[in-house]
């Protein structure tokens, strides 16, 4: 039994899916598309950068997911390899949107669209310079969030729940800085991430509220196969659940590690890596060493896929 998972910010690099690209008609079919709706070069952004460009929140999030949904396409219309016979799809963060386009729950062109006012409303949120993000090593999350009360910040949230060891907290630059103080002195390993914004955190309060209307709007399907959900870490397919959940997801921790031991506990044994880079695969092996997990950057590593045994 296998899932299969789309990778979220912090997987981009200038030129992914370029071997897609130059071998595939339809994969220039799908980012001349994306140029068209977008009303904007972001297939020149992906290949040729500059990365500086291609960093900011409201370009990285539409590409990272015209990407995914790229690699999907090649996967199945070249190699007739049917993955949404898997027992779910999951994505991180952005890549929930990659996961229920893959799942025939929300159309491309919706999808991306969404995906870029969701990457400017967040970037947006919170005035640059005034947010940031910190990954914590080698802790559990209990005691980051006891770290966290007992240093009184009001608006420090854990974001990302990765894996054992990965925790990554959101909050204001002020408050922050006074929690890599704390941790300094308890000798924690800490590490200040290069992000425009905190996201997932209650500062992301007015993008809620934009992409609230936004979602609502848009028409979704019952995915095929079911969605784990970010925000609570349980299988999904109600379809006004699903949309209050990607609301929700903006201000709420990515429960990642939760939601493979989700799919671990519930018969999956393969995990299947589909977009840029192999950040998921690597986090999934730390969540838990006795499943697979591969990620798809070129046709030789879709060769390697068995969905069947």
């Amino acid at each position: 039994m296998f899932a299969v998972m789309f990778p979220g910010q912090g997987s981009q690099a200038i030129g992914m899916a370029k071997e897609f690209y130059d071998r595939y008609s339809f994969v220039k079919n799908i980012f001349k598309k994306a140029d068209e709706v977008l009303e904007f070069p972001i297939s020149k952004l992906i290949l040729e950068g500059p990365s500086d460009q291609l960093n900011i929140t409201e370009n990285t999030q539409p590409s990272i997911f015209l990407v995914s949904y790229s690699i999907f396409s090649v996967v199945k219309s070249e190699f007739n390899i049917d993955l949404n016979k898997a027992k779910y799809f999951a994505g991180h963060s952005l890549g929930e949107y990659s996961a229920l386009t893959a799942a025939n729950s929300i159309d491309f062109e919706n999808a991306i669209r969404l995906l870029k006012k969701r990457g400017r409303s967040m970037q947006l949120a919170v005035p640059f310079g005034k947010g940031a993000m910190i990954a914590i090593l080698g802790q559990e999350i209990k005691d980051i969030e006891k770290i966290l009360l007992n240093i009184g910040v009001e608006n420090c949230q854990i974001a990302n729940d990765n894996c054992p060891g990965q925790i990554v907290v959101s909050g204001t630059l002020s408050e922050i800085n006074k929690l890599i103080d704390t941790l300094k002195k308890l000798s924690i390993k800490n590490i200040k991430l290069p992000v425009s914004a905190p996201f997932h955190c209650k500062l992301m309060k007015t993008s809620t509220e934009i992409m609230k209307k936004e979602i609502n709007n848009t028409k979704f399907n019952t995915p095929s196969p079911k969605i784990i959900s970010n925000v609570n870490a349980l299988e999904q397919d109600n379809i006004d659940t699903i949309k209050n959940l990607l609301i929700e997801q903006i201000e709420s921790t990515v429960k990642w590690r939760e939601s493979v031991q989700y799919m671990i506990k519930n018969g999956v044994k393969k995990f299947i890596e589909i977009g840029p880079g192999k950040v998921l695969t690597g986090l999934v092996k730390r969540i838990d060493k006795n499943v697979e997990s591969y990620s798809i950057n070129n046709d030789e590593d879709i060769k390697k896929i068995n969905i069947n045994d």
